[in-house]
Order: structure tokens, then sequence, then C-alpha cells
């Protein structure tokens, strides 16, 4: 049986936290979704830049994408 249910996308703002909270709060995050839903959060941390892609590596999820607007750093990524 296929399971039609669409794909949960959610966004976090992380903003004002210091390492390791935004790793941390996304690693939880992640704990909580289906296989194939993704995940936005927004740092400005910028330890985030290294934390967050060490943190998927452990996880085995998928950053889709990383972008620095200013102080926010925006990624997105993909529960495995």
């Amino acid at each position: 049986m296929v399971d039609d249910a669409p794909m949960t996308e959610k966004s976090v703002s992380l903003r004002g936290l210091k390492c390791p909270l935004p790793a941390l709060k996304t690693r939880k995050l992640l704990a909580g979704l289906a296989a194939g839903d993704t995940l936005t959060i927004e740092c400005t941390d910028p330890l985030a830049a290294i934390d967050i892609p060490n943190l998927l590596r452990e996880t085995g999820d998928t950053l889709d994408s990383s972008a620095k607007d200013g102080g926010v750093l925006t990624f997105t990524i993909r529960k495995r």
C-alpha cells in the first residue's frame, strides 16, 4: 500500500540561540519528523554554519539548501 500522506514542511526560528543550542534543537526537531519531511531553520549563531552540517553527517539527513542573508543563516533539511 502506498502512503499518500503529504510531506510535512516545518519552519523554525532559532534566532538568538548560541552554540550548541541551534544544533541540539535541530536534532530534536528532526527526531519528530518522518522520512521525506523538510525542516527549515533560521539561526543567528555563526557557528551554526559548522554545527548544522556536522549534525547532518551524524544523522544522515540531507541539507537541501543553505543561505546567509546578513547575520541570518537559513538551512533547509530533508529527513531521511
